[in-house]
């Protein structure tokens, strides 16, 4: 299935995020409106007025969903699912198993709701997407955005007492956040959307090494930014969970696969194992997303039936004392 983007407000399948060089360039999310708890940005959180939409597959939209279920903010942001498996048309809602239909403004296809916030909305058309039901706009598309205002600006809401933006970490989670985007988050995508020999071995060389990096980093402390989980530590989750299954050999990044790090394998079964957050994890949708979606890279639509991984096998992360502040 071709990817696609709305232009003018218009469906079209053209699609292009490379540069001459065969480089893949992210298009920027274009909604980056932000909710306060005192409502001075014009959107206060309250409950019931946000409604988050997400694909279980994106690893992007993964991170809210963890955040959303840490803080305890099911009951007070709605969720619908979209089906794992692009259409011609792009996210679409369905019937599917473990998708949700859009039950607030009863859409048949994501490309709606921004042609809701923006009748000429010209971009891609991507999750998640943060909805205000009072102003029926789309407050912001950037998963990092968003986890962020469920974690801070949401707490008088919150029926969990946690904090994975503490005050005196917030600078290394900021740094740290930063430092495993363009490498690791986006990384898998500069290696597996590649075009060209030079850029795809430019991607998956930069990736691994900051794997490297953090491997040995994870040798010395529970978390990337010490004892305790940060948001920096759902970033980077929701990319190691789908690396064995998917980016290993989809995308080409098999140099390593992330059970050959003892670290960065034992650090990851840890986080999944965190309660809360196994619910949040579909491997099905993942991987019928992947191989299903991106015919380009994968045009049988074959699904693999493995790896078979473990992840709820035990780790020995418990050498290592976590401090929740």
């Amino acid at each position: 299935m071709a990817l696609g983007m709305l232009v003018n407000g218009k469906w079209t399948t053209e699609w292009n995020e490379q540069d001459p060089e065969g480089r893949f360039n992210r298009t920027p999310t274009r909604f980056r409106d932000r909710i306060t708890a005192d409502g001075s940005s014009g959107f206060k959180a309250e409950a019931g007025r946000y409604h988050l939409y997400v694909s279980l597959a994106c690893p992007w939209a993964h991170r809210t969903l963890i955040m959303r279920r840490l803080k305890g903010l099911e009951t007070a942001i709605g969720v619908s699912i979209v089906d794992p498996v692009l259409s011609d048309r792009g996210w679409f809602f369905s019937e599917a198993p473990g998708a949700i239909p859009d039950s607030v403004n009863g859409t048949q296809y994501l490309q709606e709701i921004y042609l809701k916030a923006k009748s000429d909305y010209t971009g891609r058309v991507t999750v998640p997407v943060l909805w205000d039901n009072q102003t029926k706009t789309i407050v912001n598309n950037e998963s990092r955005e968003i986890i962020r205002m469920f974690d801070t600006e949401f707490n008088g809401i919150a029926k969990n007492d946690i904090d994975l933006y503490p005050k005196p970490l917030q600078a290394q989670v900021e740094a740290t956040i930063e430092a495993i985007y363009t490498p690791i988050n986006n990384g898998v995508y500069r290696s597996g959307f590649a075009t060209s020999q030079a850029a795809y071995e430019e991607a998956v060389t930069e990736l691994f090494q900051n794997l490297d990096y953090w491997e040995e980093v994870l040798g010395k402390q529970r978390y990337l930014c010490g004892d305790q989980l940060t948001e920096a530590d759902i970033c980077m989750f929701t990319t190691l969970f789908r690396f064995d299954s998917v980016y290993h050999g989809h995308f080409k990044c098999n140099l390593r696969r992330i059970a050959d790090y003892p670290n960065l394998w034992n650090y990851l079964k840890d986080i999944y194992q965190f309660p809360g957050i196994q619910e949040t994890c579909d491997l099905d949708h993942i991987k019928r997303h992947y191989y299903m979606s991106q015919t380009a890279i994968n045009p049988n639509q074959i699904v693999p039936i493995g790896p078979i991984i473990d992840f709820e096998a035990a780790h020995d992360r418990d050498r290592f004392a976590p401090v929740m502040l």
